[in-house]
């Protein structure tokens, strides 16, 4: 994708670009996508313990590779995986012949597909993507114009406190070479008083933000009341 068509879909072109070079060793849980590997039993079971997935219409908003997107997939639910980074679209489409599971891969904006489908699904779920466009509020909006009434939206992302500083750049990128650095960019995390905001303006209730811990070494994942770092939030439209 080009840059200006980039800019043009609340994107960052260079975000893309640094995310398609991970491209091929996305499904590699011990290679740079290793967090994701780890964090996606938490978030995939909090999204399977507040909507009821089995024949739900779902669309997974920066799907990347496809790794949440097939767990939910797995639950029964018809996905939709939407990203603009055309390299990793080609990476979900090509595990599905390895996972034999079903998921409708778009490379479109979320955006766009708000346009086309608006009210058409029952959650739409939004994982450590919000840091990494220009307009985290554009995208909210959009999310919230996908969901049917009574439909929830599902978002994780990072904190902006001086843990979260600590935690995913000087640890995760700069100590434990985790993640290739310049993944984050501090001043565009999100705190949850900001997040709210966006989902009250957009129409939707939040009811609940929990934090989520891991820990690199043992690479165990689970929810915690603090959301000084990674936190996951869930936000119903009204009917």
């Amino acid at each position: 994708m080009n840059a200006d068509r980039a800019e043009s879909m609340n994107a960052d072109p260079a975000e893309l670009a640094h995310f398609e070079r991970m491209a091929s060793r996305w499904w590699d849980a011990d290679g740079e996508s290793r967090p994701l590997h780890d964090l996606n039993p938490v978030r995939h079971a909090y999204v399977a313990a507040r909507v009821a997935l089995r024949g739900a219409k779902v669309v997974d908003v920066g799907c990347g590779g496809g790794l949440l997107s097939e767990a939910l997939a797995a639950s029964g639910a018809v996905v939709t995986g939407i990203d603009l980074a055309p390299a990793l679209l080609d990476v979900a489409r090509l595990h599905l012949h390895e996972s034999g599971l079903m998921v409708d891969y778009r490379e479109t904006s979320v955006e766009a597909l708000a346009a086309e489908q608006a009210g058409a699904f029952a959650a739409v779920t939004c994982m450590e993507m919000l840091e990494h466009v220009p307009d985290p509020g554009a995208v909210i909006t959009a999310c919230s114009q996908l969901l049917e009434p009574g439909g929830r939206l599902f978002v994780s992302t990072l904190n902006r406190t001086p843990a979260a500083f600590a935690a995913a750049i000087v640890g995760a990128e700069h100590v434990l070479r985790l993640l290739p650095r310049g993944t984050h960019h501090y001043a565009q995390f999100i705190r949850p008083a900001e997040l709210a905001r966006d989902l009250r303006a957009a129409g939707l209730v939040l009811e609940d933000v929990s934090g989520i811990a891991w820990n690199p070494l043992t690479r165990r994942a689970r929810l915690v009341p603090s959301t000084a770092v990674n936190y996951i939030a869930c936000a119903r439209k009204a009917a």
